[in-house]
């Protein structure tokens, strides 16, 4: 499928007013974007024709896949009847009141109220002030400090940017007091001589000690992702969540889970901590709410902590202009319903998901340039590596990475590269066959790499 527009015209149009996420833009704008144009389950289409299986659901978003028809109506109706309206001057409409019953209904039963947002970095900006505001509440105005991790990632804004741990975009864009880091729960690269339960310990127990040295009467609350989405699908070990658990708790220090990439049935699990098995007072989620459809996020608190604002917190000075938008509201919940009545996340957890992991690890176990795999559901990462033994990596493997990735587009497939590894989460409707394919044109493009390297 072709447009009027010539891509030549569209790439000159597109650098002459854009400034892409992540990129050098000069560069780009030598090179020439491609020109998406249609997409339809896990497929897209460029202005030229051709054909790409979509093996990151866009940017983790798209959970349903393209031209889903029940979303497209359910925000062509909620246009017509009404297409627009606030959460100010003491108002509500029904159908983000609709949203939140649904929503509710498939959280576990701790859960009880949600601020609404337009994606993950709001979501993560409004985690900040209403922790903060919680402990004023409680009379603990002192208690304002939040923990992240490095390699962590919770957004771009300012404020999202400076909880997430990637120094480079601390660099360009200052950082914030009253937040501070620990190390990631990264094993193939920090674990040493440890097992995995003991690196897993090890990682947590840093958050206790950056507690004390800061003091517990300071720390408000640690975030994290249940499992690290762009610093490449890391996974912790299994000894690490209820250790961090348990030391929130011994020092009355809140949980915030960002599920902004693990909610709604990544993997296998209607959200990823239940995956985990932790439980948080916070979650920060956006993208698969709506399958992508539309903009919209929303921070999720728990009754302990709603209760507390709400009986006792008298006027919290918040608001978003888009906050509840009704229009994504009713595509959210067209989006909940498909992923509950059409059993897509029980599917994925024991079927599709299984499927997938089970490919990856037969394709990829012995491949000359992997030395890793993880993954659960529909996410996964290829650990890059010199030597899979000694957990050696290759010294310039973000280049390598970039070029598998760069590959990939040829070879008509799109997965991820970051720090090293190739990260894929293909929409949760994927079939056995789409999933032969994103395994079959990623073995392409590891091969192509590894013939360019001298590894095959």
């Amino acid at each position: 499928m072709t447009t009027s527009r010539e891509t030549r015209d569209y790439q000159a149009a597109d650098a002459a007013h854009h400034i892409h996420a992540f990129v050098d833009q000069k560069a780009l704008n030598d090179e020439g974007p491609r020109v998406m144009v249609r997409g339809e389950r896990l497929h897209l289409w460029d202005n030229d024709g051709r054909r790409y299986l979509d093996g990151m659901s866009g940017l983790w978003c798209t959970n349903l896949g393209y031209r889903r028809q029940d979303l497209n109506a359910a925000a062509s109706r909620q246009l017509e009847q009404l297409p627009y309206y606030n959460m100010f001057f003491h108002t509500t409409h029904p159908q983000v009141i609709e949203l939140s019953e649904l929503l509710f209904s498939l959280l576990p039963g701790h859960y009880s109220h949600a601020i609404y947002t337009n994606s993950g970095s709001e979501a993560n900006e409004v985690l900040i002030r209403t922790v903060r505001r919680y402990w004023q509440v409680l009379g603990k105005p002192e208690k304002k400090i939040m923990i992240g991790r490095w390699n962590g990632y919770h957004g771009s804004t300012l404020a999202a940017t400076a909880l997430g741990g990637m120094k480079f975009m601390h660099e360009m864009g200052g950082m914030l007091p009253d937040i501070e880091h620990i190390d990631e729960p990264y094993f193939f690269a920090h674990g040493g001589d440890l097992t995995p339960a003991e690196f897993g310990l090890r990682a947590a127990r840093q958050l206790e000690a950056k507690i004390l040295e800061l003091g517990a009467d300071k720390v408000a609350g640690f975030i994290a992702e249940p499992f690290q989405g762009a610093g490449g699908m890391i996974f912790p070990p299994e000894s690490y969540w209820p250790e961090i658990q348990r030391i929130c708790r011994q020092y009355d220090v809140l949980l915030c889970a960002d599920e902004v990439i693990g909610g709604f049935g990544r993997t296998g699990e209607w959200f990823a901590h239940e995956h985990f098995g932790f439980e948080p007072d916070t979650l920060s989620i956006a993208k698969g709410l709506t399958s992508g459809y539309i903009p919209m996020g929303g921070l999720i608190l728990s009754k302990k902590m709603a209760e507390v604002l709400v009986e006792q917190g008298g006027v919290f000075a918040h608001g978003l202009t888009y906050s509840g938008h009704p229009v994504a509201a009713a595509v959210a919940i067209a989006n909940l319903k498909a992923l509950r009545d059409e059993g897509v996340v029980t599917r994925v957890k024991d079927d599709i998901g299984p499927y997938l992991q089970q490919c990856l690890r037969e394709v990829f176990g012995n491949h000359p340039l992997v030395g890793d795999i993880q993954g659960a559901g529909m996410v996964a990462a290829l650990q890059l590596a010199e030597d899979k033994a000694t957990r050696k990596r290759f010294a310039n493997e973000n280049d390598i990475a970039w070029r598998c990735r760069t590959i990939g587009f040829e070879e008509g497939v799109i997965i991820r590269s970051t720090l090293g590894r190739m990260i894929m989460a293909p929409a949760l409707i994927a079939s056995r066959g789409e999933i032969d394919e994103l395994v079959g044109k990623t073995l392409k493009a590891l091969d192509r790499t590894a013939q360019e390297y001298g590894r095959l």
